[in-house]
């Protein structure tokens, strides 16, 4: 005998949510109303008036809709009564809603599910951060291209792996970092572009009867296009994993600087000193002052790190699912206001930082930067191969570092000896003057070719990059100032129609 296969319920839950859920999803959700309460005003009013021009809604339900999306349009985010109560931020507004103009509410839902609204709103905060994101990074470029120039010619020894490397200066050093900065505020830009897409009017997965134009949505709500496919439209990632990426790309680029900062103002080094604003005392050692804005960037850098592996590890869900972009409304709008907030910090740190040119001289003086120079110039010279001349210099370094010689005071004679040691005879540079070779200011002035160190080569590189910088701000100058022209126009637009009715 066979048995009846259980036929499933169907239909929407009845009775009320459990606690546990009150308190742990429907909560989150509620926690992240803030990012999206301006969005979703504009998204509504957006629809509601597209419903209207196609006649679906009567211009009387019109005008009550939208007087009610501009009344609640002036009611902060942290003042409107979002409950986790009621389910998510759209379940808290729909309650509202309906208690405020009964069911005419339930024409918001006219051929839009709520993933959509919240997607759109998703999109309309982020399209403004990462406008702000790009022109925060410029400032920070900025601030550091005015140190790099100031610092052109204060003598640095540069550092591989905290060894002492070769001679340059703090401005040169410093530059590195602006390129990073320039390269991610321009993926800020391209993610941009990505962001800066309507969703409106994919419905839930192969959009809707009743708005076969998906144009107007995207206009009246300042998008540069609408996305294609309405499946992908509903439940696509791939833009905000990039957004985080580059988010925390931005702050490895700075964590990287920030922890050569702490290095470089330990009283080991003494090579910088920061601003006592950006300190902080210890409560016990009254001798330490505590590098603690570095901190703040270094920790910062790995918490959007572990923002972008945890919004990674809930996006390989199978596909059109809620999970993913659940999390998504809160992690990556806290991940850019983090990113933001960090920015403005480092910016302060670098244009306050102290820096001792003539502690860095001193080290330097004390060093052997000027090994790979004076291995080159036997090269030269004696016409010897690069790995002879390079085991030559090393033998001759390891000897003048045991008798206490700094780099500075090498001299031919001892070039000699550990010729003859390594080749069997000398290369005849007894009493041959090495001064040039081994004066690390000459060593910086030799590097004038494209990107080195030399201070008309750095100057050459920091007109450049301001340059970039002045069109990286002028476009997301432009883009925040269309986003704002829309958004009023929108506004102006909802207020015309109840207005109307009220005149």
């Amino acid at each position: 005998m066979t048995t009846p296969r259980r036929t499933r319920e169907g239909g929407p839950p009845q009775g009320g949510p459990a606690r546990e859920l009150v308190e742990s999803g429907f909560a989150l959700e509620n926690a992240d109303a803030p990012f999206l309460h301006r969005g979703l005003n504009l998204a509504d009013i957006s629809h509601v008036l597209d419903l209207a021009r196609r006649g679906i809604v009567a211009p009387d339900t019109e005008r009550e809709l939208l007087a009610l999306l501009l009344d609640v349009h002036e009611i902060p985010a942290e003042d409107f009564p979002y409950d986790p109560e009621f389910g998510e931020a759209y379940n808290s507004r729909e309650h509202y809603f309906v208690g405020r103009i009964g069911d005419a509410a339930g024409w918001l839902h006219a051929g839009r599910p709520r993933r959509e609204a919240t997607r759109i709103a998703l999109r309309l905060h982020l399209r403004r951060q990462l406008a702000e994101l790009v022109a925060e990074a410029v400032a920070f470029a900025r601030v550091a291209c005015d140190r790099a120039e100031e610092h052109a010619h204060t003598l640095l020894p540069d550092q591989t792996y905290l060894q002492q490397a070769q001679p340059s200066t703090f401005g040169h050093y410093l530059l590195s970092f602006v390129y990073s900065c320039v390269r991610d505020a321009r993926r800020l830009l391209d993610e941009l572009d990505w962001v800066d897409c309507s969703p409106g009017g994919a419905g839930c997965v192969n959009g809707t009867r009743l708005l076969e134009d998906r144009s107007f949505i995207a206009a009246s709500l300042g998008f540069e296009g609408v996305i294609e496919h309405t499946r992908d439209a509903m439940w696509q990632v791939d833009g905000l994993i990039h957004v985080l990426a580059t988010a925390s790309s931005l702050l490895s680029n700075f964590s990287k600087l920030a922890e050569d900062l702490e290095i470089f103002s330990s009283s080991e080094f003494d090579f910088v000193d920061l601003d006592d604003s950006f300190t902080r005392s210890s409560v016990l050692m009254p001798n330490k002052r505590n590098p603690y804005a570095l901190a703040i960037v270094r920790g910062a850098s790995g918490v959007i790190i572990g923002r972008l592996s945890g919004f990674l590890a809930v996006t390989k869900s199978p596909s059109a699912r809620s999970d993913n972009l659940i999390f998504a409304y809160g992690e990556v709008p806290r991940a850019l206001d983090l990113t933001l907030r960090i920015t403005r910090l480092f910016t302060g740190v670098v244009r306050t930082l102290r820096v001792n040119a003539d502690r860095m001289a001193e080290e330097l003086a004390r060093g052997y930067t000027q090994a790979t120079d004076l291995a080159e110039h036997l090269v030269q010279r004696v016409g010897v191969d690069y790995r002879t001349a390079y085991v030559v210099v090393g033998r001759t370094v390891r000897a003048a570092s045991r008798a206490g010689i700094p780099g500075g005071g090498i001299t031919g004679d001892m070039i000699d000896e550990a010729a003859r040691e390594h080749t069997g005879h000398d290369w005849g540079l007894a009493g041959a003057d090495l001064s040039e070779v081994l004066d690390p200011w000459r060593i910086v002035l030799s590097r004038a070719a494209q990107g080195g160190a030399a201070p008309d080569a750095v100057a050459a590189m920091i007109a450049a990059l301001r340059t970039k910088l002045d069109g990286l701000d002028a476009e997301a100058a432009a883009r925040t100032a269309g986003f704002d022209r829309v958004e009023d126009a929108l506004l102006e637009t909802a207020r015309a129609v109840v207005d109307h009715k009220e005149n």
